[in-house]
């Protein structure tokens, strides 16, 4: 945890800003650059920047293990059942033509979803990843 106040709250002023703008490239991703890898990482980039200013200890109890996990299970979920919801509507897997009376709707539709679920479970992974590193190193430094 860092303890100067200048870092925490700029910190605190930023942390909304780079949500906004993840929620931006999240869907602003079928019109033009961005998607849901981006966004995940944008997302994660805002997670992990407070989890650097203010520990580990309490990025914990905003995101414990079991949210973690859920999330990247919903978020492999909406990918591959927004693709099996096409079969079961007579299309090939992941044609998102037939989730929507009109297809081009079904397009945006099916775009969306898979976005949000790319999203999500990138989100979930890098988070995962960073607190697993991190108490690690909290490990590592109480026993020497």
């Amino acid at each position: 945890m860092i303890r100067q106040p200048i870092l925490r709250v700029v910190s605190k002023l930023l942390i909304p800003f780079i949500l906004l703008f993840g929620l931006y490239v999240q869907f602003h991703g079928d019109f033009g650059p961005g998607g849901g890898f981006q966004a995940g990482v944008i997302f994660a980039a805002a997670f992990i920047l407070y989890a650097l200013i203010f520990g580990a200890a309490p990025a914990r109890r905003v995101m414990p293990a079991w949210l973690g996990r859920w999330l990247l299970s919903i978020g492999v979920l909406l990918f591959g059942g927004t693709g099996v919801a096409g079969m079961l509507l007579g299309g090939r897997y992941l044609d998102y033509s037939v989730l929507s009376h009109d297809p081009v709707g079904g397009q945006h539709l099916g775009i969306l979803l898979v976005e949000l679920g790319v999203g999500i479970a990138v989100f979930a992974a890098m988070t995962t990843l960073f607190l697993v590193f991190a108490s690690q190193d909290a490990d590592d430094n109480s026993q020497g």
